[in-house]
């Protein structure tokens, strides 16, 4: 459905006037009715001195998602299941918004806020040299305790915010492969983006990290990017390890062809990062006493020691040799 300007859901609006926002939220969704209501709740409550509009792109949702997007008065642009794709995906969300600051975020991701979209905006709203922020994730109260120390390992955690910008291009190239990475760190759980950069540098095809991608050409570019620890949202996942497994043989195909990073070379290491993996998994669930059984979650965490080490080490090692991706790696 389109978006009626007259409506709330320009937020800022009145009802009879039309104003064009200066942030779209572009939401991504795929049945996400378990965890959508407390991300819809959390934008209708944003405290914020200009306009903005939520678009909604969906992939083919069956379980009320529509409804749920629909009785909030969102514009939902639906697609294929299979035709979503990270990169060309959030492209289209950006081609239907409207605003000049295009925000992203995920289904499963709920704003800790209610200033959480000032925050993540300012920095492009005060500095036009910014071309991207993104914020600050916590886990989920009752994640596991994996989850969560995997969690606060990546950038995206960290309660420390930090401005990038290369002073030459050749800058990036002189670094080893994960400072580069470090250094192009971005995040489209939740991101914001300038759009005439975008129109300058699209988001890739890519079945993953198209942030990452856009990232690293925004720098590359003479643009910079900025990390805002005090705007927060609430993700976490507990995916199965045959999921996790999958994803991170993807990921780590990409950061091959990013950054020439390879986690985990030889076969060598492979065995000692199950190993090593394996025996923090147990310490850190043996402390863990929220979530079921240990044994269950024993369980849990050995899969999940040997699924990580394994789609770092053949992600790697295939993108390296030239390979075509294996046909178990879809998520």
């Amino acid at each position: 459905m389109g978006a009626d300007l007259r409506r709330p859901d320009v937020h800022g609006a009145s009802r009879h006037q039309v104003i064009r926002p200066l942030v779209s939220i572009v939401l991504l969704t795929r049945n996400g009715a378990r965890t959508l209501p407390a991300a819809l709740a959390a934008i209708a409550r944003q405290r914020a001195d200009f306009a903005f509009e939520v678009v909604a792109v969906d992939s083919g949702s069956d379980d009320g998602t529509l409804a749920l997007l629909e009785s909030a008065g969102h514009q939902v642009v639906s697609i294929r299941p299979d035709s979503f794709n990270h990169g060309l995906t959030r492209n289209l969300g950006v081609e239907r918004a409207r605003g000049k600051l295009i925000v992203f975020l995920v289904q499963d991701a709920a704003p800790a806020s209610d200033d959480w979209l000032v925050r993540l905006t300012t920095p492009l709203r005060v500095n036009p040299a910014v071309a991207g922020s993104f914020c600050r994730q916590q886990p989920h109260p009752d994640a596991t305790a994996i989850t969560r120390q995997y969690l606060q390992m990546w950038m995206a955690a960290s309660p420390s915010s930090r401005s990038i910008r290369l002073a030459a291009p050749g800058d990036l190239h002189r670094l080893e492969p994960m400072a580069q990475l470090r250094l192009c760190a971005f995040d489209n759980v939740c991101s914001c983006i300038r759009r005439s950069v975008w129109e300058e540098i699209p988001f890739p095809e890519t079945p993953i990290a198209e942030d990452l991608e856009w990232g690293k050409a925004a720098l590359l570019a003479g643009h910079q990017l900025d990390f805002v620890a005090d705007a927060v949202v609430v993700h976490s996942h507990e995916r199965s390890a045959r999921y996790e497994f999958a994803r991170t043989y993807l990921l780590h195909r990409r950061l091959y062809h990013l950054f020439g990073l390879r986690t985990i070379p030889t076969a060598t290491g492979l065995a000692r990062a199950v190993a090593s993996c394996a025996r923090t998994h147990i310490s850190w669930e043996r402390q863990e006493p929220l979530h079921g059984p240990l044994a269950r979650r024993a369980m849990r965490g050995l899969a999940l020691a040997v699924a990580w080490p394994l789609g770092q080490y053949l992600g790697g090692l295939s993108a390296s040799r030239g390979w075509e991706p294996g046909r178990f790696a879809r998520i």
